[in-house]
This record gives structure tokens, C-alpha cells and sequence, in this order.
């Protein structure tokens, strides 16, 4: 089997880590959270509820796409907001083979998880900033988005399965 290589991706409280956690289980992949990536600058600058600007994303865009190029022939999955088609473009740049799995789900949804979870420097005041910077995953991109109405499990099994399939196209 050819390796994978997966970004999942979506705003805070999507899932991302989660779902990602599976679907490297179900795969075989080793998973990195993307989030331990992040210069200790930006995690600094996200906790006071200061939003990152494109300058503050580049170097951990460069990291993740770093940390798939070198998983090489071993499959790996990366959580990763991902939200711009200029931040995948980054991350593809370093790994062209990359697929990205979007979750998504309604404002309401991402508010009341993120409402419900502790001990992350994500606050919930920043989702509408993510929910207006999220670019959907274009013609040109390999990848798929799922309904994050659906429990994790099922949500990385259907990954699974469609990835499964995009590799043998």
C-alpha cells in the first residue's frame, strides 16, 4: 500500500485532533497534532485572544509541510487548521502529495464544543475569525469534507475509505 499522507483540517473545535487520532489508527499512520508545531510566539499571541496574521502562520505551515515530506514512504496524519488555499499551497509545496480531509459543521456546533473544552490555548472568541478566514477545499485540491454532525469514529472511517479510494485513482 502507497503511503498516506493526510491533513486534517477545520477551524477550532471541529474535531480535528480527534478524528485525526482515528484515522491514523485506521491507517496505520503515525498522527502529529500540528498544534505542538507552533512557535511558542504564536501560542503566546493566540492565548490573549489576538488572532495569527499570515507572517505568524508561515513558519508552522513550512513545519507541517516539513513533517509530512519527511514521513516519506511511511503514512502520516497531521490536525491542522489548514484554513486558506495559500496555507495548503504551503503545506504542499513541501509535501505535493498531501491529501486534506475538511471537517465541517455549524457555527453552533464548533461554539458549544468549544464552549465544553478546557486546557487549550484556542478561546472561543476566536472561532468567528476562523469560521471568516476558512477558504473551502477547491477543484484543485485532493481532499474531501465531512459533516462533523457525525461521530469521530465514523467520520474517520468514511475518511478511510475515501482516501482508500483517491489512492487507488
Amino acid at each position: 500500500m502507497t503511503a498516506q499522507h493526510v491533513v486534517v483540517m477545520g477551524v477550532s473545535g471541529s474535531g480535528k485532533s480527534t478524528v485525526g487520532e482515528l484515522l491514523a489508527m485506521k491507517i496505520g499512520a503515525r498522527f502529529v497534532d500540528s498544534d505542538a508545531l507552533h512557535p511558542a510566539a504564536n501560542v503566546a499571541k493566540m492565548a490573549t485572544g489576538a488572532p495569527l496574521n499570515d507572517s505568524d502562520r508561515e513558519p508552522w505551515l513550512e513545519a507541517v509541510g516539513a513533517q509530512l515530506a519527511e514521513a516519506g514512504d511511511a503514512s502520516m496524519v497531521v490536525a491542522c487548521s489548514a484554513l486558506k488555499k495559500s496555507y495548503r499551497d504551503i503545506i504542499r509545496s513541501r509535501d505535493p502529495q498531501v491529501r486534506f480531509v475538511l471537517l465541517h459543521g455549524s457555527p453552533e456546533l464548533l461554539a458549544e464544543r468549544l464552549r465544553g473544552r478546557s486546557g487549550h490555548f484556542m478561546p472561543p472568541a476566536l472561532l468567528q475569525s476562523q469560521l471568516d478566514t476558512l477558504e473551502r477545499l477547491e477543484a484543485d485540491e485532493a481532499g474531501f469534507v465531512l459533516d462533523i454532525a457525525h461521530p469521530p469514529d465514523e467520520l474517520a472511517g468514511e475518511a478511510a475509505a475515501r482516501l482508500g479510494e483517491l489512492a487507488s485513482e
